[in-house]
């Protein structure tokens, strides 16, 4: 699709673990549908940046990259551009340090949930195209979903 512009965007699924115990960080948007931390990527930021800037930004964590999990692709529709060819990165983020704190003005909240209970709300109040994303960042935390 020639002349399209390209936006890219790049997020994570954050974990930690606590006591022993794995924990999945989920968001709930503004629309109460379960997602993850994503969002556009700034000049002069590599992809990598965008994840950790958009994490720490919309929930209060910062992390380090653990491993890369899934580029989602897809066209929209935009007001001004026409056609858009989305790119979203998704990467799996081990949380370091902060405070969960909600974004206000693009989230509703912010909460760790044990991995069973994350991959639950994901199936029933998350996006379909999160579900693979997700999948895989259970797998290479050891989890069977």
């Amino acid at each position: 699709m020639r002349g399209m512009k390209t936006e890219i965007s790049a997020g994570g699924v954050v974990y930690r673990k606590r006591e022993g115990l794995l924990e999945i960080q989920l968001i709930e948007d503004r629309f109460g549908r379960m997602t993850l931390a994503k969002g556009k990527m700034e000049p002069g930021e590599t992809i990598e940046q965008t994840a950790l800037r958009e994490i720490e930004e919309e929930t209060g964590i910062t992390g380090r990259l653990s491993a890369p999990l899934q580029v989602i692709s897809y066209v929209y529709e935009h007001a001004q551009l026409g056609a858009v060819q989305k790119e979203v990165h998704y990467y799996l983020v081990e949380a370091a340090k902060g405070n969960l704190q909600a974004q206000v003005e693009e989230i509703t909240g912010v909460a760790w949930h044990e991995p069973a209970e994350a991959w639950k709300l994901q199936r029933d109040s998350g996006y379909d195209n999160n579900d693979e994303v997700l999948r895989l960042a259970l797998e290479k935390l050891g989890v069977k979903v």
